[in-house]
């Protein structure tokens, strides 16, 4: 393919060659909602080999002189893993009970879709102002900037996820036909990670200091989303309060139907010590977070494209 060859053997098409249509061109004119949508997505289908060429360098610079490799993919889910244990170990010795299989291959369940959320958002919020060169020369979708780095991860989390796949025999998971609600589930976790990196990689291009809030948000929101614990285990309130975190019922549903092969159109319903009834489950729990996953990626993509031909004056 012909075209203008960028940093780290970028590809870019011709017709992207030129400088950015804010310099010489009015504002472009709003449309309407459904016009946006399809615009957006065509300039995704028609720049779709920029995109991967744009993964596949973001993954090359990640692996690059790298002496783990692509063991890094496994060694970071393992990390929240053993943390994990470390505080449900805590929490058990002080309740007098002992820490069970099945409540490691929760955490482990859970480890992975968390890595891949953190790892994904600190990329992409950065994405746009790493790109400069890109972003005030010449055109073409922004969008690809923060996916890429989406895609990127989700190299790293197929790799964690192959060797989940051959631990959790052992792990206590279940076979069964809950196992049908794991792509789902996945893709409302796809889905919530590329509407939160687009709005805030614009963010953080036009507030430089997004990406220290950020940063401070991931390395604590552990503990604010249900990880290293369950939701039922804070009692009937605390449960309900945590999963409005949209990306709890996620990590919820997966933990539900791989391990404890819960169907998860049935609620589920746990007795604490104490005698007190927990709603740990409900279907509108998963209905929250697919509002939060398809309502906020809307908005974000709508957001960026209408602020992306302003993206060359703040870089």
């Amino acid at each position: 393919m012909k075209g203008i060859i960028v940093s780290h053997t970028v590809a870019v098409p011709p017709e992207i060659g030129r400088e950015h249509p804010s310099r010489f061109e009015p504002p472009v004119a709003k449309t309407s909602i459904a016009g946006s949508v399809r615009e957006i997505l065509g300039d995704l289908v028609d720049y779709r080999d920029l995109l991967f060429q744009l993964t596949l360098r973001d993954i090359r610079i990640r692996y690059k002189q790298a002496a783990m490799g692509f063991g890094w993919a496994i060694f970071m889910p393992m990390l929240i893993v053993m943390a994990g244990m470390l505080v449900r170990f805590a929490m058990a010795h002080m309740s007098g009970t002992t820490l069970a299989v099945r409540e490691i291959g929760g955490l482990a369940v859970k480890a992975l879709p968390w890595a891949f959320f953190v790892g994904t958002i600190q990329f992409a919020t950065v994405s746009l102002t790493a790109n400069m060169n890109l972003v005030s020369k010449v055109y073409f979708p922004r969008e690809v900037l923060p996916l890429s780095s989406t895609l990127a991860q989700g190299f790293d989390s197929s790799i964690g996820s192959i060797a989940l796949v051959f631990a959790l025999p052992f792990l206590g998971a279940q076979m069964s036909w809950a196992l049908l609600w794991v792509p789902l589930v996945v893709l409302l976790l796809v889905l919530l990670t590329s509407g939160v990196s687009l709005f805030l990689s614009c963010a953080n291009l036009f507030f430089r200091d997004v990406k220290y809030i950020v940063q401070v948000l991931l390395t604590f929101g552990i503990f604010f989303t249900p990880v290293f614990f369950e939701p039922a285990m804070l009692g009937p309130l605390g449960a309900k309060v945590a999963m409005i975190n949209p990306l709890a019922p996620i990590l919820e549903g997966l933990r539900l139907a791989i391990i404890d092969g819960h169907n998860l159109m049935v609620p589920l319903h746990q007795t604490t010590k104490a005698g007190l009834d927990v709603l740990a489950w409900t279907p509108w729990y998963l209905a929250w977070s697919a509002a939060w996953a398809t309502l906020g990626l809307l908005g974000s993509m709508l957001l960026f494209h209408r602020a992306e031909f302003v993206f060359a004056e703040y870089v």
